[in-house]
């Protein structure tokens, strides 16, 4: 078969295809592993320097000046992998206020309307950010995001100028918008960073009418943003979040809170011209059908049981494997470090007999890692390009 180009690859497998060797990439690379490993490099270098098939992530977000939106003039921090600018307006400003905090970064968050002012608390450090207080104290709260909170469209001529600049390096990767300041694609998803999830879950038996309304406003807020991407070139969007894995919520939940709304999603996304590729960190096994019934393009991340998820890869492929493109399936926790170079290609190889098979798959550590050794990284990403195709 005559090689690709990663592009050619990554795509060929996102459309079920069987491309000429096994695509390999990475969900997302830390910064602080490009930090602590690899001297501070650029996101792209990371790519070539391992030899990997590459993602570039964009999610560059435009400001409806005819109903008073902008940019966040206030916003210190622009993510340098994603290019996300808030979209403020006078009824809906976000202060920030950093709190002394002898271990963690601590920052309170309000957002002010003209009906009241939420609050929320995060904590961070180099690898990662978390909720300590939620947004949504009363159930009322959500008046105020329903009346005032943003609705961020997509800049479509950014995301093109990225996708042109990029080339056939790879595929244009975004998400789908969440929630300002903490929140995750999917509509469950980003109402659990709101609500708590043990308030949420239970709030489904206790008050299931309020958490559909809930879940309407943020649908509203997503809608309005996939709305706006006909015309993006966008390879995948990623819709979901690990907030509606099997080790979180029941199968019966996911059915009565999570696919109406994310399976409108998808069908908003393709009406569009997008493709969705829906994220499950966590348990999927029980899952496998009514995500693939949402009718997304790609799903990840099937994670392991060793690393505690649920996945059986070979059960899974078997399943699913004929209605959508699957990502991920590696143990970075056991093979990425303590182990020998031998023992991350065999992971490799595992893999690829028992979701490679027919084409469909594109190989990808089983979400984000935190620490490498090189040498495995290498290990990874040369044993994946020896996984060839029949012509």
């Amino acid at each position: 078969m005559t090689p690709m180009t990663s592009r050619q690859r990554m795509l060929t497998a996102l459309q079920g295809g069987m491309p000429d060797r096994l695509p390999v990439t990475t969900h997302h690379v830390m910064l602080s592993f490009l930090e602590q490993y690899m001297g501070g490099i650029p996101y792209p270098e990371f790519f070539d320097h391992f030899g990997l098939d590459a993602w570039t992530w964009t999610v560059p977000y435009q400001a409806d000046t005819a109903k008073g939106e902008y940019h966040d003039p206030n916003q210190t921090f622009i993510h340098p992998l994603d290019h996300t600018h808030r979209v403020v307006s006078d009824s809906w400003r976000i202060e920030a206020e950093d709190i002394p905090d002898p271990e963690y970064r601590t920052t309170r968050y309000r957002f002010v309307t003209p009906k009241g002012t939420l609050t929320m608390l995060l904590q961070g450090n180099q690898y990662t950010d978390w909720v300590v207080e939620p947004l949504i104290k009363n159930k009322r709260d959500i008046d105020l995001i329903a009346d005032y909170c943003t609705h961020p469209k997509c800049d479509v001529e950014a995301v093109n100028r990225t996708a042109e600049a990029f080339g056939e390096r790879g595929l244009v990767r975004g998400h789908i918008c969440y929630f300002d300041i903490y929140g995750q694609p999917g509509c469950w998803q980003d109402a659990v960073e709101l609500v708590g999830t043990e308030r949420m879950i239970l709030e489904t038996y206790d008050d299931p009418d309020w958490v559909h309304e809930l879940l309407r406003i943020l649908q509203a807020r997503k809608a309005t943003f996939i709305r706006s991407l006909a015309g993006a070139r966008y390879d995948v969007l990623e819709l979901g979040g690990g907030a509606a894995s099997s080790t979180v919520i029941s199968p019966r939940l996911f059915d009565q809170f999570v696919a109406p709304y994310d399976s409108e999603l998808i069908a908003l996304a393709h009406e569009a011209g997008q493709r969705i590729v829906y994220h499950t960190c966590g348990g999927m096994m029980p899952l496998l059908e009514r995500i693939a019934d949402m009718k997304p393009d790609a799903m990840e991340t099937f994670t392991p049981k060793d690393m505690g998820g649920d996945v059986r890869l070979a059960e899974a492929k078997r399943r699913i494997g004929d209605r959508v493109c699957m990502i991920g399936g590696f143990d970075q926790f056991h093979f990425f470090v303590g182990c020998k170079p031998e023992q991350t290609r065999a992971e490799v190889r595992r893999c690829f007999e028992e979701a490679g098979p027919g084409g469909g798959y594109l190989l990808c550590p089983s979400d984000h890692f935190f620490e490498a050794d090189l040498a495995r990284r290498e290990a990874f990403a040369d044993e994946a390009r020896h996984c060839e195709y029949p012509a």
